[in-house]
């Protein structure tokens, strides 16, 4: 994929340094994702999906990014992997993984980490999978890609065990030869059943494939499949919503990646599907120590599953902090917005909050902050200059007029 870096304007470059406060440089740090912008070049103009994008991920946590529909959460996930495509383009920033600027790799270089450290769930599984070949090829397939020196010692093993029994069998038929006359009726009883044992135990002459095999059905009972033999010789359209995401699951985990990003995970799936998908996500994350950045709408799965949470709003990242936080204290009027209109038990007697007004056209997006238009709290300023990330708390992060002590009395707007 090309990747363009554009000459900086003074502006912009202001625009960076505020997104980069948002990023803490720690050894710790999985992820950390700069000043990203990624632009669809279209007939009616440039989309400008994603802009600005900053925000780090720490080694083995769930981090949430939330946001309507449109507003740049799964081009943002694209990006990270490098897949957009024509005419998408990532144009500024960098996205350092694991200590790598991966916009700095070639694209030979970029499908190593693509499936092996990094991997990706889409939000709808039986598009995701190949319904012309089985489930057992399409898991497989990532073993052989990615694992040939683990498969190649695991059938180098196979064939010393297989060479050691083949000797032993040897050695008690030569034993039964010579000795023929001197063993009692028991001793050769004894004898003639252990070759007869070894014989039917004797390891089965295996091909790459077939470990391949074996290593899918072992990662497909990992996401509680119980017909783990049965299911890999099944394809896609023969099973359920539910199955083929954890089959999807199973082929995201299938390498221990250290990085795993769901896109909308649940979406298809009933209530009760999504529970147990949901709980799985929570007991495979601590078994394999995989970070996983969630990406949804849902703050109901946010608050249940992910540690931080970053706010998305038209392509860009608006509030920033752990989910107890967010939850308990909102900052921004957006995420105000999201968390108010939210049923609840509690609020049975009262109206649920709107947020009025519709997304902006990225194509034209507003001037200043991009959430103005539909703000109940706009200042004047609100209109012309682009918020800085503000931090409010310990790890807390807002792009907010609201809170920045340079704007923050300006007059309201009329």
């Amino acid at each position: 994929m090309d990747v363009t870096i554009e000459k900086e304007t003074s502006a912009e470059v202001d625009e960076k340094n505020q997104n980069d406060s948002i990023i803490t440089r720690n050894s710790e740090n999985l992820l950390e994702i700069k000043n990203l912008k990624t632009n669809f070049y279209t007939e009616e103009g440039i989309v400008k999906a994603v802009d600005g994008v900053s925000f780090n991920m720490s080694r083995n946590e769930i981090l949430g990014l939330v946001g309507e529909t449109g507003c740049g959460k799964s081009v943002t996930a694209l990006s990270i992997l490098r897949l957009v495509r024509p005419p998408g383009k990532i144009i500024d920033g960098s996205i350092t993984f694991d200590g790598v600027n991966l916009l700095d790799l070639t694209e030979g270089q970029m499908r190593e980490y693509r499936g092996k450290d990094i991997t990706m769930i889409f939000q709808d599984p039986l598009n995701s999978l190949n319904p012309i070949l089985q489930i057992g090829r399409q898991i497989s397939e990532v073993f052989l890609l990615h694992q040939q020196e683990e498969l190649h010692e695991i059938l180098d093993q196979r064939r010393l065990d297989r060479d050691k029994e083949k000797q032993e069998i040897e050695e008690l038929e030569e034993e039964l030869k010579t000795n023929k006359t001197r063993l009692t009726k028991e001793e050769k009883s004894e004898i003639e059943a252990k070759i007869k044992k070894l014989k039917a135990n004797r390891t089965k002459k295996l091909t790459l494939k077939e470990i391949a095999w074996e290593k899918s059905e072992n990662i497909i009972k990992e996401v509680g499949i119980a017909d783990a033999k049965g299911i890999l010789s099944r394809y896609p359209h023969e099973l359920s919503g539910g199955m083929r995401q954890r089959v999807m699951i199973s082929m995201g985990l299938s390498c221990n990646p250290k990085l795993l990003i769901a896109d909308e995970p649940t979406t298809a799936l009933d209530v009760t599907i999504q529970a147990q998908i949901l709980d799985l996500m929570k007991i495979l994350k601590k078994k394999f120590r995989t970070s996983i950045l969630l990406i949804t709408h849902d703050l109901g799965i946010i608050a249940e599953l992910c540690e931080r949470v970053a706010v998305m709003y038209s392509g860009t990242i608006v509030e920033y902090a752990s989910a107890e936080k967010l939850f308990k204290n909102p900052h921004h009027p957006y995420t105000k917005g999201l968390i108010g209109s939210i049923p609840s038990v509690e609020k049975r007697d009262q109206e649920l909050l709107t947020i009025r007004g519709m997304v902006p056209n990225l194509i034209y997006p507003p001037s200043g902050c991009r959430f103005h238009p539909r703000c109940d709290y706009r200042l004047e300023i609100c209109d012309s200059v682009r918020p800085a990330n503000i931090e409010v708390g310990d790890k807390h992060y807002v792009a907010c007029h609201l809170f920045d002590p340079e704007y923050k009395n300006s007059p309201k707007y009329q």
